[in-house]
């Protein structure tokens, strides 16, 4: 089996404010409370929703 480059994703400001669609990719994520963190291996669909929201968010290797 391949190794996968896996990120650790941590919702670092409010989505108030923020649009439908940005809301529900933080929501696709698994990220509900600021501080929160969620462990994800990266897939093409994984990284066009961080891109998406990248500035609510910070991103560092798992």
């Amino acid at each position: 089996m391949a190794d996968y480059k896996k990120v650790e994703v941590t919702l670092t400001k409010s989505f108030i404010g923020s649009t439908d669609a940005q809301v529900n990719t933080l929501r696709g994520l698994g990220l509900r409370r600021v501080g929160k963190s969620r462990v994800h291996v990266v897939t093409p669909q994984i990284k066009g929703m961080l891109d998406k929201v990248a500035h609510l968010v910070s991103i560092k290797d798992a």
